[in-house]
């Protein structure tokens, strides 16, 4: 993953992919502990990669939410695709974004017994509020603000087994690192 400032280094030919970006993510990530956090912080890792899972999969959001089976079709595009990891859905970029963000002084992580707190600084708060008061942003906002009302109030471990239990085929059953695809 290379920051924005970097890819004036890279040679023309090679394509360029928002994913690759780390203030993509950067952004969607201060977003979701702002919108889908609690007082500006969301505790723990495994539910910020859930609740992150449920906003960039909006087909699987809505088959949570309703507890229905799928629409065979659906422009609900993915984002950005997550891999199968030990604990369901997860970004090995996430590790990556943190520090990106940490460093930047807009959130602190802080460890609390087995896991951490992500919470937003002052300085990560207004850039969230600015970030979602912006167009190109409207979206994700919704999205975000979706997701936080069905599910903003569970555990990381509860979101985690909701996952298992309703996509055990397309994120369960899957080998570890592979792609979920929807």
């Amino acid at each position: 993953m290379k920051s924005i400032k970097q890819i004036g280094f890279a040679p023309v030919s090679l394509p360029l992919s928002a994913d690759n970006i780390v203030e993509f993510h950067a952004a969607r990530i201060l977003l979701l502990i702002s919108l889908c956090g609690t007082g500006n912080r969301i505790d723990g890792l495994t539910k910020m990669a859930k609740l992150d899972f449920f906003v960039r999969y909006p087909d699987f959001f809505a088959v949570a939410k309703n507890a229905s089976p799928p629409v065979a079709e659906s422009n609900n595009t993915v984002e950005s695709a997550m891999v199968r990891h030990h604990y369901g859905p997860w970004d090995k970029r996430y590790y990556h974004v943190l520090a990106y963000l940490e460093a930047r002084q807009l959130i602190e992580v802080v460890k609390k017994k087995n896991g951490y707190l992500i919470t937003l600084t002052p300085d990560g708060r207004k850039r969230a509020t600015a970030l979602a008061g912006k167009p190109s942003f409207a979206l994700l906002v919704e999205r975000m603000r979706a997701v936080k009302k069905e599910f903003g109030s569970k555990s990381g471990s509860t979101l985690k087994k909701l996952i298992y239990n309703l996509f055990d085929e397309e994120v369960g059953k899957k080998p570890l690192g592979e792609v979920i695809r929807r």
